[in-house]
């Protein structure tokens, strides 16, 4: 980690500890294998961050950033409820595809044994999302797609499915991808 500049060192710290989330065991994740595999020292990590729970709040905000983005220039660009939930819908399980490692993260595996805020932030971020399907699904009653007391209903329909779908996912060892007949799903799913 020599020779980088500021704020490098803590994405290269994160950068590692979402690619030890990637290995399909599930083996505790100390700081000491984090230092490790950086080939630094547990005291180089805590100058960057003050505990582990820290690092695992670094790696939230990647996802909260990452998919309020998406989801925001989804609602921006896309005149249709209907469509708009399914993309979002979409977005949410490729993410994880592409991030197999953040996918521990998103169903809380990894944060069992940590700080229990940080399965509150998460537990947040679900309901966040779940409020953009739910926003979505209204549009798509004022469109004459749904009647309106489905909003809410369709909105947790599909959250459910997506969490299914990160769970097997994670489950299976990033074996079985979430995409995979996920257009078929959703189009039931939003139909």
């Amino acid at each position: 980690m020599a020779n980088t500049k500021p704020g490098e060192r803590k994405l290269q710290i994160l950068q590692a500890l979402a690619a030890m989330l990637q290995n399909p065991k599930s083996e505790k994740i100390t700081t000491a294998a984090l230092a490790a595999r950086l080939d630094v020292s547990e005291a180089a990590l805590y100058r960057h961050f003050a505990s582990k729970a820290q690092m695992y709040e670094g790696l939230i905000e990647f996802i909260e950033t990452s998919i309020f983005t998406l989801i925001n220039q989804i609602t921006q660009n896309e005149e249709s409820g209907q469509v708009q939930a399914a993309n979002i819908a979409g977005v949410l399980l490729d993410f994880a595809e592409e991030n197999p490692g953040m996918t521990k993260v998103l169903i809380g595996d990894v944060l069992v044994n940590e700080d229990e805020r940080l399965q509150h932030r998460m537990n947040q971020f679900v309901e966040r999302v779940e409020l953009g399907l739910r926003q979505s699904w209204k549009l798509a009653a004022t469109q004459g797609i749904i009647s309106e007391n489905q909003a809410a209903i369709r909105a947790s329909m599909m959250m459910a499915f997506v969490i299914g779908r990160w769970h097997r996912f994670a489950k299976s060892g990033f074996y079985l991808k979430p995409s995979e007949d996920a257009d078929l799903m959703l189009g039931l799913l939003v139909a």
